[in-house]
C-alpha cells in the first residue's frame, strides 16, 4: 500500500472532483466542432471553471495556502510559503478540437521547493503523482524512467519549435504536463522546451526526479519563461548534446 501525505490525498481529490466537470464538457466539444461559432468560448469557460473547483476544494483544506495558476494568476494569502500551483487544462488547444490528450496539473511548492505533484488525464483515467523522496507513481504502480541508452532507440518530446530544431526522433503532443508524465514512465526517454511556464512543468519535474530522471534547474528562469530539459540519467548527455543550440 502507497502511503501519501494528507496534502497529496486533497491534491488527488481535489483533481478527482474538478474532472468530471472536465469529461462533461469533453463531451460537449465534439458536438461544438460543426458549429459556427466554435467551441473556443466553452472551452474557456471550462478552463475557469476547473480552476474555481480546484481552488475551492484546496482551499478547504489548507485555508493559508497561497496560489499561483494559469488562468488568475497569483492569490496571495497568509502563507506565502506554501503555494498551490496549478494548471486547470494543460493541453487547451487539444481539449479545443476533441482530442483526448489533456490534464489537470497540480503542484505544492513549500519553501520554494517543489515537494509533490499530480498530473491527472482523466479520459484515460491516469493519475500520474509524487512525493519527495516518495517515489513516482501512475494510478498505484511505481514508475521509473527508461533505460534504454542508445539515442536512436529513443524517442523525444517538444514544442514545434523544437521539433523543427531537433534530428531527434520527435513527438509533438500539444501537452508538456503528460510529456513529463510519459518520461517519467518510460512511454517517452526526454522532453525539452524552452519558453514555457511554472504550471505547465512544476508537477512533472518532481514526478520525474522521482521516476529516476533527470531536470536541469528550473528555479532561475523566470516562472513564464522556463527552459526545460528532461531525460533519463542514462541519455542525458546525447541528449544535450544534441540540444546545444537550442
Amino acid at each position: 500500500m502507497i502511503s501519501i501525505s494528507s496534502n497529496l490525498n486533497i491534491m488527488i481529490k481535489a483533481a478527482e472532483k474538478a474532472s468530471k466537470s472536465v469529461i462533461r464538457d469533453f463531451g460537449e466539444v465534439e458536438k461544438l466542432q460543426v458549429s459556427k461559432k466554435g467551441p473556443y468560448d466553452f472551452v474557456t469557460k471550462t478552463d475557469k471553471n476547473v480552476e474555481k473547483i480546484l481552488i475551492e476544494e484546496l482551499s478547504k483544506a489548507k485555508k493559508n495556502y497561497s496560489f499561483l495558476s494559469e488562468e488568475i494568476g497569483s492569490i496571495i494569502n497568509k502563507d506565502k510559503e506554501n503555494i498551490w500551483i496549478i494548471d486547470p487544462i494543460d493541453g487547451t488547444t487539444n481539449f479545443l478540437h476533441g482530442i483526448p490528450h489533456f490534464a489537470i496539473c497540480i503542484a505544492l511548492e513549500s519553501n520554494k521547493e517543489i515537494i509533490s505533484g499530480l498530473i491527472f488525464d482523466p479520459i484515460k483515467n491516469e493519475m500520474f503523482f509524487a512525493e519527495k523522496n516518495k517515489g513516482a507513481f501512475l494510478n498505484n504502480h511505481r514508475l521509473r524512467v527508461s533505460n534504454k541508452n542508445s539515442i536512436e532507440d529513443c524517442l523525444f518530446s517538444s514544442n514545434h519549435e523544437g521539433v523543427k530544431f531537433s534530428n531527434l526522433n520527435m513527438r509533438y503532443t500539444g501537452c508538456a504536463a503528460l510529456d513529463l508524465a510519459y518520461v517519467a514512465s518510460g512511454r517517452l526517454d526526454g522532453f525539452f522546451h524552452n519558453n514555457i511556464n511554472l504550471w505547465d512543468v512544476a508537477a512533472g519535474k518532481i514526478i520525474v526526479e522521482e521516476a529516476g530522471g533527470i531536470i536541469n534547474d528550473i528555479s532561475k528562469y523566470e516562472k513564464n519563461n522556463i527552459n526545460i530539459k528532461a531525460s533519463s540519467f542514462s541519455i542525458k548527455n546525447e541528449m544535450l548534446k544534441n540540444l546545444e543550440n537550442f
